[in-house]
């Protein structure tokens, strides 16, 4: 299993946003990113949670139209320059990235980014061809994985680790 990734639009209109995370909260669906842009109209909103399964049925059950992208994790230096030299790889190979997310800063001097991307596989081989990935990283990370490194944050509550 993969990081997963939920996309959803909604009004932009005061209270969309909570009344989406509040659904979450209930649920004891822990939020480890999010994203959020918006037109005059309209808010996009991209998760990063806990249980990418469940979040997905409750949000679909309460009609809102949600989609589901897989995620690549790549484990950065914490210095500046580091994730242009990634995406650099990523554009010779020509893989067009779709999303960055940022889900753990100064870890141990790295940084975790995870990358929405529209060829999965030539995107993991170019970034383990570049040491951006190695074969210890191969095991994948899972959205529960990125929870577990903030021991702070109670699971009966909404963290955010941003």
């Amino acid at each position: 299993m993969t990081i997963q990734e939920l996309s959803l639009r909604l009004p932009n209109r005061p209270g969309q946003l909570a009344g989406v995370l509040r659904r979450l909260a209930e649920q004891r669906i822990n939020i480890a990113a999010v994203s959020v842009d918006s037109t005059r109209a309209q808010g996009h909103v991209r998760l990063v949670v806990s249980d990418p399964v469940r979040a997905l049925e409750i949000l679909r059950d309460a009609e809102f139209r949600v989609e589901t992208r897989e995620l690549i994790t790549v484990s950065l230096e914490d210095r500046p320059g580091s994730l242009l030299q990634a995406l650099d790889i990523l554009a010779k190979g020509r893989v067009n990235i779709l999303s960055i997310t940022l889900l753990v800063t100064r870890e141990h001097a790295r940084v975790l980014v995870a990358l929405s991307v529209n060829d999965l596989p030539k995107a993991h081989r170019l970034l383990m061809q570049g040491g951006f990935l190695s074969h210890e990283t191969h095991r994948r990370l899972t959205n529960a994985d990125l929870l577990g490194v903030s021991p702070s944050i109670s699971s009966e509550s909404v963290g955010m680790l941003l």
